[in-house]
């Protein structure tokens, strides 16, 4: 207790305080108890021994049968660069929460770096409940201290990739689907994690200028009702305002419900109709979008629709069966927030001796794992968890690309980084999109299913049955 308030009362000594991060910062961005604990295991005499931790998530979220793995790419970032500065050493020492911390904590910080392995499954792959997706295999002292940022950012990638992929199920393939979460999205930082896990789930585009260009892409996007408004007021009409925009992005979608939709909708019709215009589409942002989707069609029968204002899968679904005529979606808010994912890292072997946590609804399975997934001309058939020694076929990693009309047992988690380094370059977004789609459409239906969705039954392999029996006595 006394450590904590210590904490709390302790005087801030960053001359700037500026909280916008950068890369430099990472090493920081952790939380208290895992630079605590790793003065204990340096003091001890147990900061080099090897350990492994694994990441998975315990239970899905409500109403979700799968989740879709995502942000290894960030994390593999992380690990490279992950080093403290003599800035970040001298705010620590100036706490004082470290005053009885060995000197070689001290130099275990500044001089170390991240030299482990990493095992993890492909980013877009569906995952499930208790199956480990990542596995860090380090020195006690690293595998410890980057469990925070880990977390962070694989469990809110996750979530998004996951949600973006139930979109996309919802809405088919032909459905125009585009990420308007930025403002939104719990931070700058979310944003950018936001965007590029909608993207690597299946969404066609961005509208945060930031990501897209980062990410190589083309950002899109609409209008507000202010210019509408704006131009209203000051030059008279909807119309004019709909002329000037198109002066300077000509046949750009129009959002048409700032003041009357139908009436909005018979104005372009006629315009459209004697060729006065070029329109690529328009946009509904509020009102029955059923009923209004439909009056528009009518108007404008080849233009088209876009539909926001609060979407996510399960109105994108009410809307398909009463019968809306919309092309595209633009998904925000609910996209970006909601129910977390709350994967979790745990140790699992320790110097080579397996390690186990049985507390009540928190049991663990010990020893380093594998998921093998069955698949029968890429259909999920099964998933077992077994360990990592087990003898499995010689398959590709890449599951997706079985089409044997034999059932074939494929390993999930493959080793990514050795010792610190990459062993593969960064996947491009469209690889993981297309690897989400395959990966969904394996599923079966009542694990796709929006309403009480049913998860398969993950088997445990006799091997990691028989270690957990003799880890427990």
């Amino acid at each position: 207790m006394s450590t904590v308030l210590s904490a709390l009362n302790v005087q801030e000594t960053w001359e700037d305080p500026d909280l916008n991060l950068t890369p430099d910062d990472y090493s920081l961005l952790t939380d208290l108890y895992q630079l605590t604990m790793i003065a204990c295991y340096t003091g001890e005499g147990l900061d080099q021994r090897q350990a492994s931790f694994e990441l998975f998530t315990r239970k899905l979220p409500e109403g979700f049968g799968y989740l879709i793995a995502m942000g290894l790419a960030q994390a593999l970032e992380y690990l490279e660069k992950f080093r403290f500065t003599e800035a970040q050493l001298h705010a620590l020492q100036s706490t004082g929460l470290f005053t009885h911390a060995p000197q070689e904590f001290w130099s275990l910080l500044a001089t170390g770096r991240f030299t482990g392995d990493v095992w993890a499954v492909s980013e877009g792959t569906a995952i499930f409940a208790n199956q480990p997706f990542l596995r860090i295999e380090a020195p006690l002292w690293q595998a410890q201290l980057i469990e925070t940022y880990l977390l962070n950012t694989i469990n809110y990638q996750t979530l998004i990739a996951t949600r973006a992929a139930r979109l996309r199920d919802v809405a088919g393939p032909k459905a125009t689907l585009l990420e308007f979460g930025t403002r939104r999205a719990f931070s700058p930082q979310a944003s950018l994690w936001a965007a590029r896990a909608a993207l690597a789930g299946g969404l066609d585009a961005t509208s945060n200028v930031l990501a897209a260009l980062k990410l190589g892409r083309k950002p899109t996007g609409t209008m507000a009702h202010a210019l509408v408004m704006a131009i209203s007021a000051l030059e008279g009409s909807e119309t004019q305002a709909f002329t000037a925009f198109h002066r300077y992005f000509p046949g750009a979608p129009l959002l048409i419900d700032t003041y009357n939709t139908i009436d909005a909708a018979r104005k372009l019709s006629e315009q459209v109709k004697r060729g006065e215009i070029e329109l690529k589409g328009v946009r509904l942002d509020s009102g029955d979008l059923v009923s209004l989707s439909q009056e528009v069609r009518s108007l404008l029968p080849n233009i088209p629709i876009f539909a926001s204002g609060d979407l996510d899968e399960y109105e994108i679904a009410r809307l398909q069966a009463a019968g809306a005529i919309i092309d595209g979606y633009g998904l925000g808010t609910k996209l970006v927030t909601g129910i977390p994912v709350n994967g979790v890292y745990k140790l699992v072997e320790i110097q080579g001796k397996p390690v186990m946590k049985e507390a009540t609804g928190k049991v663990t399975y010990p020893g380093k794992k594998q998921i093998f997934r069955t698949l029968k001309q890429g259909q999920f058939i099964a998933d077992e968890i077994g360990l990592i020694t087990e003898p499995i076929k010689a398959e590709s990693w890449h599951y997706s690309n079985v089409q044997s009309i034999f059932p074939s047992r494929i390993p999930l988690m493959r080793l990514v980084m050795k010792q610190g380094k990459r062993l593969y370059s960064t996947e491009s977004l469209t690889e993981i999109a297309e690897r989400t789609a395959k990966s969904v459409a394996s599923l079966p239906s009542e694990t796709r299913c929006l309403n009480h969705p049913v998860s398969p039954t993950i088997q445990i392999s006799p091997a990691l049955q028989k270690l957990t029996e003799t880890t427990r006595h």
